[in-house]
């Protein structure tokens, strides 16, 4: 009874002495956010961005669901919310006749010569439409998207609105159903896609990648596993009625990702995997000494995680920056895929584009994600250099070499938006807002 008594005052004391130390801790940090340097020139130069349009970037003329879905919190600040659901309307004007949504879609007078094969629709006479179809987020962004839209504006009318001869929650139930029937493996129970470098829209076969064709190698990923998880989530709050349907569903999905993605011993998602035709990759290649960190800050979003999983993921993603030498852990992937991996000659070089190039438009979700999940001192930390690049660059960019270098489109808005809101999760965590 002696030392029972004995472990519990020392209980209380540690907790009494661990108490103020906290308390003190987080005053300095919110003194730190307060006073960022960086903070309101990255908010104000957001801001400047969005008013210029809705397209990924000047790069693009496309306006991409990918990237919708992660800057229309950004987008709200600036446009009335009837300009917000134009855009998303638009996709689903555009839906597929088998449900499923475009990647992105422009104006037909700006079509040009590019290598896409448009696509069309009555509905939506203004526009052409494209779908890198190796990718399985598309369906599962708009959903995403349409989400928000619904939590910023308050307006779930949406749902109601008929597009052609559906409702947009009907339309958004079809996408869904699109994924079960055209990319989803019975055997694991989980959704497919192509081969590609861990998020990413750019396959090895052929040098320019972005559609599924005869020489693809199906392959699972925790990336569009964790986006469907999201959507499900997404969905079966604001269309309720779905719920006996969908969240079956979305806890399978949850238990097979567990079970044929996680790398308990590793403590990491191994990157696919391969089914019928095997890895494209040579076979005395070691794929899973590749850390995916796009796939895992999205795992970590759909509650795939543990608290003390994700404290071991972002610990590895600190690590894996330092030994390549990166700016931050917008890394996409550490180590990269060797050189000749990958037809196209963008991913080619290592440590290029999506093969370990550094994109905050990631980055920033992780950042997210470690503020939600109250990792607030190391996601303040892992930002810094993300915001100070946009100051030393006067703007944002697609994605920076590793040697922290500006690539690829710049006004990157999908870049603005993740910052935009994490810079905002600060402040209101400080009490700012």
């Amino acid at each position: 009874m002696r030392n029972i008594s004995l472990l519990l005052l020392l209980t209380l004391l540690a907790i009494a002495c661990t108490a103020p130390v906290k308390k003190t801790e987080n005053k300095v940090l919110k003194a730190e956010i307060s006073k960022n340097e960086f903070f309101p020139f990255v908010k104000s130069k957001a801001l400047e961005i969005m008013k210029t349009g809705f397209n990924a970037g000047d790069g693009y003329r496309e306006v991409w669901i990918r990237d919708y879905n992660t800057f229309i919190e950004l987008a709200s600040q600036v446009y009335p919310k009837e300009v917000l659901k134009e855009n998303l309307l638009v996709f689903l004007r555009m839906q597929g006749e088998d449900g499923n949504i475009i990647d992105g879609f422009t104006p037909i007078e700006k079509v040009g010569k590019v290598a896409y094969d448009f696509s069309y629709s009555k509905l939506e006479p203004r526009y052409a439409a494209h779908k890198n179809s190796v990718e399985t987020d598309q369906e599962s962004s708009l959903i995403q998207a349409v989400y928000k839209y619904i939590k910023l504006t308050g307006d779930s009318s949406i749902l109601l609105e008929k597009v052609g001869d559906k409702t947009v929650a009907e339309r958004l139930g079809w996408a869904m159903e699109f994924l079960m029937q055209h990319r989803y493996n019975q055997q694991y129970g989980l959704i497919i896609g192509a081969t590609t470098a861990d998020w990413g829209d750019v396959q090895p076969e052929h040098g320019w990648g972005v559609d599924l064709d005869a020489n693809t190698h199906p392959a699972i990923d925790i990336y569009d596993n964790a986006m469907f998880v999201i959507a499900l989530n997404n969905l079966t709050e604001i269309v309720p009625q779905t719920r006996t349907k969908w969240e079956p569903i979305r806890e399978s999905i949850v238990v097979n990702v567990r079970k044929y993605l996680w790398d308990s011993k590793h403590q990491k998602y191994i990157p696919h995997i391969y089914l019928e035709k095997g890895s494209p990759f040579p076979a005395d290649f070691n794929e899973n000494d590749i850390f995916y960190f796009g796939g895992t800050a999205i795992a970590i979003e759909a509650g795939l995680l543990s608290k003390e999983e994700i404290k071991a993921s972002l610990d590895e993603m600190v690590k894996r920056v330092k030994q390549a030498g990166a700016a931050s852990i917008g890394l996409t992937l550490y180590p990269p895929y060797p050189k000749g991996f990958f037809e196209n000659k963008i991913m080619n070089p290592e440590y290029s584009y999506q093969n370990g190039g550094d994109w905050t438009w990631f980055g920033g979700r992780m950042i997210q994600q470690l503020i939600k999940n109250g990792f607030v001192q190391e996601a303040y930390e892992q930002m810094q250099p993300m915001v100070k690049r946009v100051k030393d660059n006067n703007g944002f960019f697609e994605w920076y070499s590793v040697d922290n270098k500006p690539r690829g489109s710049g006004t990157f808005r999908g870049e603005a938006g993740v910052l935009y809101t994490a810079i905002g999760m600060f402040e209101a965590w400080g009490g700012q807002k």
